[in-house]
């Protein structure tokens, strides 16, 4: 998805390198070279963390979202560790208003 619009980002993917290791799961069927069709799910890749705690798991989240790699569509995951880094998030003080508060169009570059 287009992080700006969160619309789907259909394309190439020119290069695709997801995360691994102990407590992270990656769902995909994306690889290089997969050309996303305008008529797919938006849902390209979903990652999964697990740790005994919630600052933990953030940290856990981070790691993983640096780590992942697609060029040649845009993503969310600018999107995503923004708010992950966002200290109302942080603290749980976050409501179903709280993406649209993030003032996503102003801070995000394609990724």
């Amino acid at each position: 998805e287009d992080p700006k619009t969160f619309i789907p980002s259909p394309g190439k993917i020119d290069f695709f390198y997801q995360p691994g290791g102990a407590g992270i799961r990656i769902d995909t069927a994306a690889y290089s070279g997969w050309e996303v069709p305008p008529q797919y799910d938006s849902l390209v890749a979903k990652v999964i963390v697990q740790a005994a705690k919630r600052d933990e798991a953030i940290r856990h989240m981070l790691l993983a979202l640096d780590e992942f790699m697609i060029e040649g569509i845009k993503t969310t995951i600018p999107f995503h560790k923004k708010v992950l880094r966002d200290k109302r998030f942080l603290e749980g003080d976050f409501d179903t208003h709280f993406c649209d508060s993030m003032n996503s169009r102003d801070y995000i570059r394609p990724g």
